[in-house]
């Protein structure tokens, strides 16, 4: 079986400077996969390569074989891919059901012109999608919030929401853009067994970009750890904490440099 995402000496310049350097790794099918590493590491670079933000200076990105690098992000929703940001950037004054619908549009038939119509084709899917919308919150717990203005919920509902977004377009590849960032320990808690309550039904491949090890831990199968913009080590999350060169490039000094 085809990696469902490979990575192949992916290089990024601005100018002068080199944010990835030869990166490569492959993700399989149904696997949840991270990458950790400092701040500054390319970690958020690389993510913009793969969700076709950013094109690579050089290098190949495979989705199920099929090379993406340099694809817009809207081709590459047709490849199966769904992205949530670190800001979720939601339409506020719009419901939170309205807010998640936004994310069918890569599955409504015809285009812009059709659906301001309202051919009956087009009203039906829409009624599909809402309906599966509602599902998908109520497998996420945000039920409750259907009718609800985003503004009135909080940083850690957003990224909910958000995530209801991504997942109404059925992608096959999802990247989880620091989903822990602004959450409480408990928010943390409930968004790690939300992930695995998806991830088990839907059957999705998950790279997620997080700070949290705790949140690494819990949830991945594997993890590449970036330094200045190249793969450090690959391993589970657990031979990346106790790696010694890991914990260098987090901490500034030897493992072994406790104290003198």
């Amino acid at each position: 079986m085809a990696a469902r995402l490979t990575l192949r000496d992916v290089t990024l310049r601005f100018g002068g400077i080199t944010a990835l350097d030869d990166v490569g790794f492959e993700v399989e099918p149904g696997q949840i996969f991270g990458l950790v590493g400092p701040n500054g590491a390319g970690k958020t670079s690389l993510f913009n390569c793969i969700s076709g933000h950013y094109k690579p200076t050089s290098g190949s990105i495979l989705i199920d074989d099929a090379e993406v690098a340099g694809s817009a992000p809207a081709k590459l929703s047709g490849h199966g891919l769904a992205r949530t940001f670190q800001h979720p950037a939601l339409q506020l004054n719009a419901t939170v059901l309205e807010n998640v619908m936004l994310g069918a549009h890569a599955r409504l038939p015809g285009g812009p012109v059709q659906w301001s119509l309202r051919l009956p084709r087009t009203t039906r899917s829409e009624r599909q999608m809402r309906e599966e919308a509602k599902e998908l919150l109520e497998r996420t717990g945000l039920a409750w919030a259907t009718d609800l203005p985003a503004d009135e919920l909080s940083h850690g509902l957003h990224k909910g929401i958000e995530l209801c977004r991504a997942l109404l377009s059925r992608p096959q590849l999802l990247l989880l853009d620091e989903p822990a960032a602004g959450l409480s320990h408990g928010e943390v808690d409930r968004f790690s067994d939300t992930i695995k309550g998806l991830q088990a039904h839907d059957d999705i491949t998950i790279v997620i970009v997080e700070h949290h090890m705790g949140l690494i831990s819990a949830l991945t199968d594997r993890v590449v750890v970036l330094d200045q913009g190249r793969v450090l080590m690959e391993g589970t999350a657990a031979e990346a904490q106790a790696d010694a060169r890991v914990i260098e490039a987090y901490l500034g000094k030897k493992a072994d440099d406790d104290a003198a």
